[in-house]
């Protein structure tokens, strides 16, 4: 729960970032959000050198909220550009490219984003300072093409400048309702990633702490994620918040497992116009296209429930089978809901105006900002609570039961994911149909009016063409004459049709 405090005014923070963000690209360039981004996550760093091991743990909290907070911003400022600039680079009804242009700077980002997680636990192992340090270069790096490569101009408003008041003029019913939905795709997902999961991978069997199993620091005779209490002489849960009955994983291993979600989450959001809508004909999406992939977001976080909940392999602490089961579903996960992630990307540029489209992704962004305070949060409170609190011995706890409560926040996830889905019907975009494949679910608009059109009685069977009822392919020089309202197709002597 402290750790998702922590995390709370990085998300509150974007949630603010993202209107002011959209203001200030519309008025003064997105080039101007980019730097004043890149600078704030240089500050946010700089603040974590100042890290002092024998302060308290509430001046580390409060201290380490801070930090995060500067990063929080900069994080937003810094993704505005990249999404609004696609949407200015791309002609009008160029849904397509729009959608494959999303994609990909999408998808590379977030798969940066995992090489990033990746090398800051890995550093971390050989030195703090090195990691901050490292990440502080990499950004110096990017700083000169931000400054020198973009016109001040790009991305601000041809007509009028942006106000408060014109963000929250809701006109644009599909954009509205789009971002409503976006706060519940991603709780959906922070409910159980951001702060359950590693906590669970890091977390040691409940079964193999307490008086029970003695040791000393020299023989290192704890089992994994467990640390030896010199004071006690017996193996201790290192963070009893954190809970017990995971894996006991290490820090670099978790690492590696989260990044590579984050990795493999990008890659498919890049590819997912060639290697998933394009095949299935459901290029370029609409909101048809999101309910149905929104629908199948529900069940990696559903069966991840139930298997965590009753399967005899978490029930038993069946190591093995366990970290199993999680790359499984956590690797099913990043496939669907980076498929999720890239639609969304790509109908908020879509239903965005092209005059005010900064205005529009900062809005829609705030959103986003907002399911993921919502979903830090409430994993925080469920992973902590949903667990009731272990005591094997008389006076020791090892923390709280982490399978209950990992559970529970993939059950929170599940029922997120449900009302993203449900919220979805509700756009007006059904024009283009729906496709799975060369299956026609539901007809593109145009083609029923098209029909509708040609056949405005509602006659069941439409008329025959003329070269059916004269005989394709016969030489025939039909004789049309009029009588009352019909015509008299006469194609043989003594023979003829009415049409």
């Amino acid at each position: 729960l402290e750790v998702a405090i922590m995390f709370s005014l990085y998300e509150l923070a974007g949630v603010f970032t993202n209107l002011a963000a959209g203001m200030m690209g519309a008025r003064w360039g997105i080039r101007l959000t980019l730097i004043m981004g890149l600078c704030l996550q240089i500050l946010s760093y700089g603040l974590l050198f100042g890290w002092k091991d024998d302060w308290s743990k509430h001046t580390a909290i409060i201290y380490v909220t801070i930090a995060q907070m500067f990063a929080g911003i900069a994080k937003d400022l810094t993704k505005l550009g990249g999404k609004t600039v696609t949407k200015l680079v791309t002609p009008e009804g160029k849904d397509t490219r729009l959608f494959r242009l999303v994609s990909l700077l999408t998808g590379w980002k977030n798969s940066l984003k995992g090489v990033g997680y990746f090398l800051g636990s890995a550093l971390l192992q050989v030195s703090y300072p090195l990691a901050l340090g490292f990440m502080m270069g990499l950004i110096v790096i990017a700083m000169p093409f931000a400054v020198f490569g973009l016109d001040k101009d790009l991305g601000t408003a041809k007509k009028n400048n942006a106000s408060l008041k014109e963000i929250f003029v809701f006109d644009n019913f599909n954009l509205n309702v789009l971002s409503l939905a976006r706060l519940f795709l991603f709780a959906s997902r922070d409910f159980w990633f951001e702060v359950p999961l590693p906590f669970y991978l890091r977390s040691p069997d409940c079964q193999a702490l307490g008086p029970d199993f003695p040791c000393s620091l020299e023989d290192e005779s704890c089992t994994r994620g467990a640390v030896c209490d010199p004071s006690l002489e017996y193996c201790t849960n290192i963070n009893p918040g954190g809970g017990c009955g995971g894996p006991g994983l290490d820090r670099v291993v978790v690492g590696a497992f989260l990044g590579g979600y984050i990795i493999l989450y990008g890659q498919v959001q890049s590819w997912t116009p060639q290697l998933v809508t394009g095949p299935l004909n459901q290029t370029p999406p609409n909101k048809m296209t999101e309910v149905f992939w929104g629908l199948v977001n529900c069940y990696p976080t559903l069966i991840a429930t139930v298997v965590v909940y009753a399967s005899e392999a978490f029930r038993a602490y069946q190591l093995k089978s366990m970290i199993a089961w999680l790359v499984i579903i956590i690797v099913t996960f990043a496939v669907i809901f980076a498929i999720n992630s890239s639609i969304h990307s790509f109908l908020v540029v879509k239903y965005a105006k092209s005059d005010k489209v900064a205005v529009s992704v900062g809005f829609y962004y705030m959103s986003n900002a907002l399911g993921r305070l919502m979903g830090t949060l409430g994993s925080g409170f469920l992973y902590t609570y949903a667990g009731e609190d272990l005591e094997i011995f008389s006076g020791f706890n090892p923390g709280s039961n982490g399978r209950l409560g990992l559970a529970a926040c993939f059950l929170a996830g599940t029922i997120s994911s449900l009302i993203a889905a449900i919220i979805t019907i509700w756009i007006k975009d059904e024009e283009s149909g729906f496709k799975c494949g060369s299956w026609t679910i539901v007809e593109p608009k145009d083609s029923i009016e098209e029909a509708e059109d040609s056949n405005p009685e509602g006659n069941q069977h439409p008329q025959p063409e003329a070269s059916t009822l004269l005989g394709a392919g016969e030489d025939v020089k039909p004789e049309i004459q009029a009588e009352g309202s019909s015509l008299i197709l006469n194609s043989n002597p003594g023979k003829s049709e009415s049409v």
